[in-house]
């Protein structure tokens, strides 16, 4: 049992990694998922625990951005159908990758998104749909397939690659796609790998009421945030963000 002190610092943990990740674009495992290894849970007891409160994430930013309208019906079934068998998948594996060397490889991949971002001034600041015929939907549920695959099993800062590729493939501006990112990552794919890892593996349950206060607050605040801010400050959070995951993968 935790004191007040320690339940405390979860909290403000959790309200600080969701609301970063709710602005920018993904990114919390970043912050929590190492928080809560140090404070001394196992590598699989801290994944699974670290997924249950991420749900808490996309039920905050589903609240405010329902209000905001800019959630599109086919995107949010192509996310659903593509990506939560992906994070089924990668849960199911995790136990058995070496964990060390995906996690360098997508440190560099991480910080490469962030790099082509920055090096793009325009991406992504307007509305341009494209890639809406069948082969492009093809081609983009199945890299979203293959993006879920390594959310369930590597957790840390794959939602910054689904809010990457909505923007380059199918058009979308950086406000709306962190909305789409926010929402069907954090609820539907997270929720997916944590009901995996739950029942596989050890969760532990009370560190979660904080957690789960923090992640509902940080999502909340975070996609407001987004919404009031619009595509240009969003795009320079998400860029800062990529570049400071993948250094963080890198030397974690």
């Amino acid at each position: 049992m935790f004191d007040w002190s320690t339940q405390l610092l979860l909290f403000l943990v959790a309200l600080a990694a969701n609301l970063l990740s709710a602005f920018s674009g993904g990114g919390a495992g970043l912050l929590q998922l190492p928080a809560l290894i140090l404070l001394g849970l196992p590598f699989p007891v801290a994944l699974a625990t670290h997924k249950i409160a991420s749900v808490a994430l996309g039920i905050g930013a589903t609240a405010r951005n329902l209000k905001s309208e800019r959630l599109e019906r086919g995107f949010v079934l192509l996310l659903v159908a593509c990506g939560v068998p992906g994070a089924v998948l990668g849960a199911w594996w995790v136990l058995e990758l070496p964990e060390r060397g995906a996690e360098i490889a997508l440190g560099l991949l991480t910080i490469g998104l962030g790099l082509y971002s920055w090096t793009k001034p325009n991406l992504g600041l307007e509305m341009r749909p494209r890639h809406r015929d069948p082969l492009g939907l093809a081609v983009g549920g199945a890299v979203l397939f293959a993006i879920g695959v390594l959310n369930g099993s590597l957790t840390s800062g794959t939602g910054l690659f689904v809010t990457l590729w909505l923007v380059r493939w199918f058009g979308l501006d950086y406000a709306r796609a962190v909305a789409h990112t926010l929402v069907l990552v954090g609820l539907f794919w997270n929720g997916a790998g944590a009901l995996t890892l739950g029942v596989l593996g050890e969760v532990a349950w009370d560190w979660l009421p904080a957690l789960l206060l923090g992640s509902l607050l940080g999502g909340y605040l975070g996609a407001h945030l987004a919404i009031v801010k619009g595509s240009r400050l969003v795009k320079r959070a998400f860029e800062l963000l990529t570049i400071a995951a993948g250094a963080t993968l890198l030397l974690r």
